[in-house]
């Protein structure tokens, strides 16, 4: 393990030499530089030649215009002339009167003037039928014209005319008409030859110039004019001809004329560069011939500053190109230098001299830093990593010798693991076999291993019910997905295991050919107490029958299902008496045996519940009125029949069943469920055990009309705040102070009237809104025990048997004493003595609970079962109220003096305050204090008023 991390490299023999990095830099960069130096001496060249063309055709164009201008303005001075002689009177008059004398007389006069200083060659004079009368020239031929047909254009339009004729010559003319007594006598036309023009075209165009007239009959009529065959012209006048004729010609036999009225075009001839353009000169409509004036200019110096400017150019950019290259080989110089000694030293750190290496390169201070520098910096960075990593090296060598005993260790504990582990684990081929598993697999199934290893999985391990609907079994080409599955199998001992596997995938490669591993859990336990949830949510515990949910859920499936239904609703007559004189267990075993009665008889006829107590309900569809009444009478019989023994004494066991029918009763299983409880109250109020069915009578509709409205009139009373508190004082009996008050709901009407708590506490009760009534009345006093509380004024609440059963009843009622900051000492909690009996272990836990909040109690309507006699000491209250029932009578009956005054020596005995209720007589006070009963509440003492009339008192001062 102590060898070095680097091998030794081979020495590098008859290595050839090679062009230096830096020669590599700056070969090519000259030749870019010189590229560059190049097309930048072209582009230049090109550019100022582009200009200088550019120049020329800018030059050409404004020659133009300028002798168009110099043309016009000669035609329109002769013009002048020719206006200023026609303006004449004496010509009118003598074109008038034919005097050929006097015009020959008159113009004579003029002649010498126009022809001397202004240059007029000619002078007509026309009559009015365009004969000549006069004419004045200086001896030369005529030009030839359309003399006739002029004279009748400028006679006819009366407007001068101007017209440009070339033949032999170029002659400008200009036609006047001469008007008398606002009428045409006769034209006078003045001529002028252009080649006095020349001088003037000369001087404007700074060049040699030609004036050229071109024409197919031209050169056989002018056998001594210098011709142009090429143009099919005729030199009329032209400079220096030795020099510029044969640059004409030559251009000639290069362009055409017109392209050179265009552009002008180049000539190079004797070393210089000539420059030939060509102005057009209008011509005469009807001629066959046309004048040019030909420019010829010297562009020679023009075009030898451009070649001494691109000398220039060349000579710059090569010596910069020179200069840069210098610049970039001094530059080059040490950093390729350094450059060479870091790869010499790459090869010692291969070697693995690394302290040489380090030794070798320099430092360079951090602000001068480049890129060489970090070069440097970097393999001097590399060589003592690299030293370090040789040290680290031998060091993790020792480490992973250390790390494979570890790993042995580790895997021993693992494959222990697996053998402990309380969990089946089990690998698979691709093919679905069994390959490996654990100990406790082996040992549940009782094989072993070796019995287990190759079986295909889904035969050892039958599934059923798998987890997700999307599992796919796995098959030869693909093992299955990673979902959780269920199966079903049997162990050793014959018992069926529910296991849950989860599936891996295993990547074969790497395990040797498994393809997947799974990990079931045994969950047959869970699947037990699962099974008995279920049961428990659709079963009463105590009897095993089916439960009130369940009755009504089958209930809505069956009037869904069938159009004929019955509901037969079963009260046990006298159930409580079994419970206060037996005990809970005994009428426990008796709703058990009722129950077993029951099903054992109806069951497969009838769905059979317990709604609760000794309230049972059967469900009989496609069943007509006379079938349930003989059901009800069955059931009758059966419940007669029944021999109950407990606790050494005989019971007789009857019942009261009210039967209702769908759709006669009800259309919903709230309706139909009500309708027989109804019927079943009926049957109670025959006075003895029978069955009721539900007529259709108008009392029957009335009542179940009653029950729904008031139920409805409940939610809504609930929903706007509809219910009114009001107060009814307690009395001391002892000095007549009044502490605490009873407080009393009532509801108000749309229409202000008030209703008694006696039209729908009941059917609350019923249809389960008391609880919500209670936790309203506890909102509300506790509201205005936060006013009264202050005056040491306390308030009695009372509580439904149904609020003992609300598993948040505590926890709302502290949430409201801390909301409103209210003494809990100061509210009386007051329960029936039926609920509390009735429910004796659940009315002891809720009275407890309400006391050590802070809270008193009382326990109301006390004294209507004998039996709670018993009770009395056990349960946690503070006040007991004598029913009314005994204190009416008071005076009356001496039974009921008895019952109160033993109520009284029994509450003394137990420590708790008594209250007498239904005081509305003055002479019963003597008669309560002397039984010793501490407070006494009715409407002698005082009736029940409006709570915000007590808080209206307790805010005065």
């Amino acid at each position: 393990m102590g060898t070095r991390l680097f091998m030794q490299p081979t020495p590098l023999r008859n290595t050839p030499r090679r062009l230096s990095l830096t020669w590599r830099v700056i070969v090519p960069g000259s030749l870019l530089l010189l590229v560059l130096v190049v097309l930048f001496v072209c582009l230049g060249q090109y550019y100022l030649t582009r200009q200088m063309e550019s120049n020329r055709l800018e030059h050409h164009e404004h020659q133009q215009r300028e002798i168009g201008l110099a043309l016009r303005r000669s035609s329109d001075t002769l013009r002048q002339l020719a206006g200023l002689l026609a303006s004449s009177p004496a010509l009118g008059s003598a074109l008038e009167n034919d005097d050929s004398a006097a015009l020959a007389q008159l113009v004579g006069a003029q002649w010498p003037m126009l022809q001397l200083e202004v240059g007029v060659d000619n002078i007509f004079v026309y009559d009015q039928q365009g004969d000549e009368l006069a004419h004045f020239d200086h001896g030369d031929d005529p030009p030839f014209f359309p003399a006739r047909r002029w004279v009748e254009e400028a006679l006819s339009s009366e407007v001068p005319l101007t017209r440009l004729r070339c033949a032999l010559a170029c002659h400008q003319f200009a036609a006047v008409p001469v008007l008398q007594g606002g009428e045409s006598q006769g034209v006078v036309i003045f001529s002028r030859d252009l080649a006095e023009m020349m001088r003037e075209v000369k001087v404007v165009s700074n060049s040699e110039i030609a004036l050229m007239v071109t024409g197919n009959d031209l050169q056989t009529a002018a056998p001594g004019y210098q011709q142009i065959a090429d143009w099919d012209g005729v030199m009329v006048a032209l400079t220096r001809p030795e020099q510029t004729l044969p640059i004409l010609r030559a251009a000639a036999a290069n362009v055409p004329i017109q392209q050179l009225v265009s552009a002008p075009y180049s000539v190079h001839r004797d070393n210089r560069q000539l420059e030939v353009s060509a102005v057009y000169m209008w011509e005469d409509g009807d001629w066959r011939s046309a004048g040019y004036f030909l420019l010829i200019a010297d562009t020679t110096l023009s075009m030898m500053s451009i070649q001494a400017a691109t000398r220039t150019l060349l000579l710059v950019g090569l010596v910069g190109g020179v200069i840069a290259e210098l610049l970039l080989l001094l530059i080059l110089l040490g950093p390729v230098s350094r450059l060479r000694r870091v790869s010499a030293l790459l090869p010692s750190l291969a070697r693995g001299e690394f302290e040489r290496v380090e030794g070798q390169l320099s430092h360079t201070p951090k602000h001068l830093h480049n890129e060489i520098d970090v070069l440097e910096e970097s393999t001097r960075a590399l060589a003592q990593q690299l030293h370090g990593l040789e040290t680290d090296a031998k060091e993790r060598s020792a480490e992973l010798s250390s790390r494979i005993k570890e790993l042995a260790r580790e895997r021993d504990f693992a494959s222990s693991l697996l053998d402990t582990a309380q969990v089946f684990i089990v690998a698979q081929d691709h093919q679905g076999h069994i390959r490996l598993a654990n100990s406790y697999t082996c040992h549940t199934l009782g094989v072993s291993e070796r019995a287990l290893l190759g079986r295909p999985f889904i035969e050892v391990f039958n599934r059923v019910h798998p987890v997700s609907d999307t599992f796919a079994e796995p098959t030869a080409a693909a093992p299955g997905p990673a979902l959780p599955e269920e199966s079903t199998f049997e162990t050793r001992d014959k018992r069926h295991a529910t296991v849950v596997w989860s599936h891996a995938p295993l990547n074969e490669a790497d395990t040797g050919g498994l393809s997947r591993i799974s990990v079931g859990l045994d969950i047959t336990e869970r699947k037990s107490i699962e099974a008995r949830l279920g049961w428990l949510a659709e079963r009463d515990p105590t009897t095993e029958l089916y439960n009130r949910r369940y009755f009504q859920e089958a209930l809505g499936l069956a009037l869904d299902e069938h159009t004929e239904v019955a509901v037969l609703l079963l009260d046990l007559d006298r159930f409580r008496e079994i419970n206060e004189l037996c005990g809970h267990h005994a009428g426990d075993a008796l709703l058990k045996e009722i129950a077993f009665t029951l099903s054992a008889n109806l069951g497969q006829r009838s769905t059979i519940a317990r709604l609760g107590g000794d309230e049972f309900a059967l469900l009989m569809t496609d069943i007509q009125s006379e079938q349930a009444v003989s059901a009800a009478r069955y059931v009758l019989q059966l419940i007669n029949t029944i021999d109950f023994s407990a606790a050494g004494r005989q019971h007789h066991v009857s019942a009261s069943v009210g039967i209702a029918l769908y759709p006669q009763h009800g259309n919903s299983a709230e309706d139909l469920l009500a309708s027989a409880d109804i019927a079943m109250y009926k049957a109670k109020e025959q006075g003895e055990p029978d069955w009721h069915l539900l007529s259709m009578g108008d009392s029957a509709k009335s009542e179940l009309q009653e029950r729904v409205y008031w139920t409805e009139r409940v939610r809504q009373a609930l929903k706007k705040d509809e219910f009114e508190l009001w107060v009814q004082p307690i009395v001391c009996l002892k000095d007549g102070s009044i502490k605490h008050f009873e407080a009393l709901i009532r509801l108000r009407n749309a229409d202000q009237s008030l209703v008694g708590p006696e039209h729908f506490i009941c059917i609350a009760e019923q249809s389960g809104l008391i609880t919500q009534i209670d936790r309203w009345v506890i909102r509300e006093s506790l509201t205005a025990l936060g006013v009264l509380q202050q005056r040491g004024i306390s308030l009695a609440l009372n509580l439904s048997g149904q609020s003992l059963h609300d598993h948040g009843l505590s926890q709302y009622l502290t949430r409201e004493l801390q909301t409103h900051r209210v003494d809990p000492h100061h509210l009386i909690l007051e329960i029936t003595e039926t609920a509390a009996i009735t429910d004796f272990s659940v009315a002891h836990n809720v009275l407890q609970k309400l006391r050590d909040l802070g809270c008193k109690t009382a326990l109301d309507d006390f004294g209507v079962g004998f039996s709670s006699f018993h009770y009395l000491g056990k349960l946690p209250v503070d006040y007991i109220k004598i029913d009314g029932s005994f204190i009416r009578n008071l005076l009356t009956q001496p039974d009921s003096q008895t019952i109160v005054k033993a109520i009284a020596e029994l509450a003394r005995g137990f420590g708790k305050q008594t209250i007498a209720e239904f005081v509305d007589q003055p002479a019963l006070l003597p008669l309560l204090r002397t039984h010793g009963i501490h407070y006494a509440q009715g409407y002698h003492l005082g009736k029940p008023t409006p709570l915000a009339a007590l808080l209206d008192d307790a805010a005065r001062p």
